[in-house]
């Protein structure tokens, strides 16, 4: 495995600019799947998870042609289905929690769809009821073999469209049932439907291919469906998780950072909750500005002076995937703050190594944690960790490089998966990162 060794306590300056989106690809990528004609899509991050599933549909038969940097075609003419029953797709779908997604445009176009129980990070439990349940109302039947933990859904005479109410406001759930519901005979409504920008960018893809989808961006979707899908082309949106890492390094950092081609439309309310940490975000046209806070950054409590509680909710509320930078950013604020973490049970886990480096964190229980801000009076010191998933490893390499001394992190390949030659970049405008 590999490991990183930083050099802690060095001023950053520069630009970075975001790669794209990894949530979006993975769901604009399985949509491929729809159609026979083909899909060209842009800006495309090369990371070990985008990586996997662009094999995955090679392996399914997707004739695929890179065409540029993040640039590929790809055409699903010659699908083989088969491929799906094999021990190697077992063993390659399992090893992916996107893969997934592939799921409903196989169903809709094929009358089945199987997959071994996804992978992906170890957060807590990740259920996967709202996408079968979804594909069940459509009149697929649904089987599950508990001994290999293989999932399937058939739909021979294929699918009909029907109300339904999503158990949960689910991104992956909803775009799957949106990529089978564009085929199915009928209209299909969803209602508490996931509205985050990356399933907008899905709903706004199928559409230039000819599906029929409107009430984009609510969380009520209707969903007439057609005959068939033709070819487009498409340009994938900048990270959101991976800007709000920047602001959170260039505010632990001390550091003068621009982060350029942010799509501000699509930030939501990250800046503001940035904002209330006490960091300064500049608007220069589509670009962040954040200055140096040679002075630190104070927390802004609320209205009547509690302490600041800065939670996780279904978009437009805040990403749960930006909770564990906020988390180490406000280790070196001026202020409190409780970290209210609500969809995944072991994603706070990892405070442990922040607290060995010596952050005062109050693990409250499996969701709650209490930051008490040092004010960069007492600096978090160099420790060697292991990072356990995407985002607690971002987050952990933000803390050493804010760390005095050296610090080593260790199965990089868990920050491989989500984050674009980081470490490349990051020499880029500075940092002293060695990979080994």
């Amino acid at each position: 495995m590999g490991i990183f060794k930083i050099e802690g306590g060095i001023p950053l300056k520069g630009e970075i600019t975001p790669q794209g989106a990894k949530n979006e690809a993975l769901q604009i990528l399985c949509a491929v799947l729809l159609t026979p004609e083909k899909v060209t899509i842009n800006n495309i991050p090369d990371i070990i998870d985008i990586n996997k599933l662009i094999t995955l549909l090679g392996n399914l038969g997707v004739k695929i042609q890179k065409i540029g940097p993040g640039s590929y075609t790809f055409q699903a003419d010659e699908v083989n289905v088969d491929y799906l029953e094999t021990e190697a797709f077992k063993k390659e779908g399992g090893s992916l929690r996107g893969s997934i997604m592939i799921v409903g445009p196989l169903l809709a176009r094929f009358g089945k769809g199987y997959i071994p129980k996804p992978g992906g990070d170890k957060i807590g439990r990740r259920r996967l009821d709202t996408h079968f349940e979804g594909f069940i109302n459509l009149g697929a039947k649904f089987r599950y073999n508990r001994e290999d933990h293989f999932y399937g859904v058939e739909a021979p005479e294929g699918l009909a469209g029907t109300d339904m109410l999503l158990d949960e406001a689910s991104v992956t759930g909803t775009a799957n049932i949106v990529m089978a519901a564009v085929l199915a005979k009928g209209k299909t409504t969803v209602y508490n439907a996931a509205c985050e920008p990356y399933l907008q960018q899905l709903c706004k893809m199928l559409n230039s291919m000819g599906a029929k989808i409107t009430g984009v961006g609510s969380n009520l979707l209707s969903i007439e469906g057609v005959e068939s899908l033709g070819g487009c082309e498409h340009r994938i949106l900048p990270d959101m998780v991976e800007i709000g890492s920047w602001i959170g390094l260039a505010a632990m950092t001390k550091s003068e950072i621009t982060i350029k081609n942010v799509s501000w439309e699509n930030l939501g309310i990250i800046p503001n909750t940035f904002r209330k940490l006490g960091i300064t975000i500049e608007k220069q046209g589509d670009d962040i500005y954040i200055p140096a806070h040679v002075n630190g950054y104070e927390v802004k409590t609320d209205i009547d002076g509690s302490i600041l509680t800065i939670a996780d909710a279904p978009w437009p509320g805040f990403t749960p995937d930006l909770l564990s930078i906020v988390l180490v950013v406000a280790t070196q604020a001026k202020g409190d703050v409780l970290i209210h973490q609500k969809m995944f049970e072991s994603r706070l886990f990892f405070v442990d190594k922040l607290i060995d480096m010596g952050a005062k964190i109050m693990l409250c229980d499996p969701h709650r944690a209490v930051v008490i801000g040092h004010d960069f009076k007492s600096q978090l010191k160099a420790t060697t960790m292991s990072s356990p998933d995407i985002r607690a490893g971002i987050s952990l390499l933000i803390a050493a490089l804010s760390a005095k001394g050296t610090s080593t992190i260790q199965n990089i390949e868990q920050i491989d998966r989500g984050y674009e030659r980081i470490d490349e970049r990051l020499r880029a405008i500075g940092a002293k990162i060695i990979r080994a």
